[in-house]
């Protein structure tokens, strides 16, 4: 994930993708106004990265979502990460 391993610009997040700076802007404002990224400014800059506690929201609304289709693919994920898969 392009923000999730180090903070990046919105030029930066934009030269990734087939859309407008303006268009990564405005979608980046709304993931931070739902606290699932932070910005901070460098110099005239503003980078951007994921906030996992802002994700922790989303996975706790996802389980009450689906429970049981949760735990279920969890048991799967751990299964094949025990046949070494």
């Amino acid at each position: 994930m392009l923000v999730r391993d180090e903070p990046h610009s919105v030029n930066e997040i934009a030269a990734q993708f087939d859309i407008s700076q303006q268009a990564v802007s405005q979608h980046l404002q709304v993931l931070k106004d739902a606290g699932l990224v932070a910005v901070r400014p460098q110099g005239q800059r503003r980078l951007y990265a994921v906030r996992p506690e802002g994700l922790d929201s989303v996975r706790e609304f996802l389980a009450q979502l689906w429970p049981e289709s949760l735990e279920r693919l969890k048991q799967a994920v751990e299964r094949d990460e025990g046949d070494g898969g």
